[in-house]
């Protein structure tokens, strides 16, 4: 069991349709032991999502995130395992609000944009989706190991000043509450580095790379896959936005995540 979590990077805006046919169909035939449960939903066998608002916003609706080549690498690697990756994302997120462990409404308030994302816990919020997969586990009598979590999160909090300056914090406070709550002390975390720059505090994004560096450095558990600033966007490629990584980029991060959860898990 593999949880996933984050923000857009993690939600994914690859286009599955520009996939090559070979690709798609090794998709096909590793979803048997593949599958994917998002926002707490029944798992479904590996593959792409239907979103009506990336269709509408970027012409193409089958869209995925890390998890499509995360789990082909793992597969592919390990033969004769089964995996269930339980992923929530939600674009525009904080640590510092959504995401905190230690939630408020004021903390929420500082760096979430009006409206929904106000309310939104998406760490509890998480943690009740993997309760709800455990459950199905348990009710089918199949045991299960959770092997590690990748995090591609933290542009939103490298927005804002209070948000950058308590990141390390914040997330190492999130590691050590998924590793507790689910009673896997020495839980393998990855975590892709951001590379954007959006915000109006133009120190956010380099304290915010730095902040998971340092975790990454601190644990040895935890692993940072990092990323250049160099704006041709040529170790992970970006769509046009400049934000958010496409087909390819895609693709590279989901086998950037593979690997790194390989090593850690040796």
């Amino acid at each position: 069991m593999v949880l996933l979590a984050g923000q857009s990077n993690m939600a994914g805006v690859g286009n599955f349709d520009e996939l090559d046919a070979r690709v798609k169909q090794k998709i096909k035939e590793f979803g048997k032991r593949v599958h994917l449960s998002i926002d707490g939903e029944s798992p479904k066998p590996l593959s792409f999502v239907f979103s009506q608002y990336q269709k509408d916003k970027r012409g193409f609706g089958n869209v995925f995130g890390p998890e499509i080549f995360l789990g082909l690498t793992l597969a592919e690697q390990n033969p004769t395992r089964e995996y269930l990756f339980i992923k929530t994302a939600q674009g525009g997120t904080a640590l510092y609000g959504a995401w905190n462990p230690e939630w408020t409404a004021e903390k929420a308030m500082a760096v979430e944009a009006k409206g929904f994302k106000r309310d939104l816990k998406l760490y509890s919020l998480h943690q009740s989706h993997i309760k709800k997969n455990l459950q199905r586990l348990k009710q089918k009598g199949k045991a299960y190991q959770i092997i590690g979590m990748c995090w591609m999160q933290g542009e939103n909090d490298a927005a804002k000043e209070v948000s950058s300056r308590f990141y390390k914090e914040n997330l190492e406070k999130l590691i050590k509450g998924y590793r507790s709550e689910f009673n896997v002390p020495e839980m393998p975390f990855v975590i892709g580095q951001i590379n954007s720059s959006y915000g109006r505090f133009p120190e956010g994004p380099e304290m915010v790379r730095g902040a998971m560096v340092s975790v990454s450095e601190s644990d040895a558990n935890v692993s940072c896959i990092r990323t250049s600033i160099d704006t041709t966007w040529s170790d992970y490629p970006k769509n046009d936005d400049n934000v958010h990584y496409n087909t390819e980029g895609q693709t590279r991060l989901g086998r950037a995540f593979a690997k790194e959860l390989m090593v850690l898990c040796k």
